[in-house]
């Protein structure tokens, strides 16, 4: 998934996120969404999209 394709900012900011490979930023996103999903303050979207920018994303190097 490419960061223009996501329609939700936490998405973007993962797919930012990962491409610099800063995993902290990572785990929090999936955090924040996943409790968001959890209590029900987001639709299945938000989570669905975040899945597939996890596989289809790669991972990058921080300098």
């Amino acid at each position: 998934m490419k960061r223009e394709e996501a329609t939700h900012q936490s998405v973007r900011d993962y797919i930012t996120a990962k491409e610099a490979g800063d995993s902290e930023t990572t785990s929090r996103i999936i955090r924040e969404v996943g409790e968001r999903f959890s209590t029900r303050t987001t639709d299945g979207t938000e989570i669905a999209e975040l899945g597939e920018a996890a596989w289809t994303t790669e991972l990058g190097s921080q300098n």
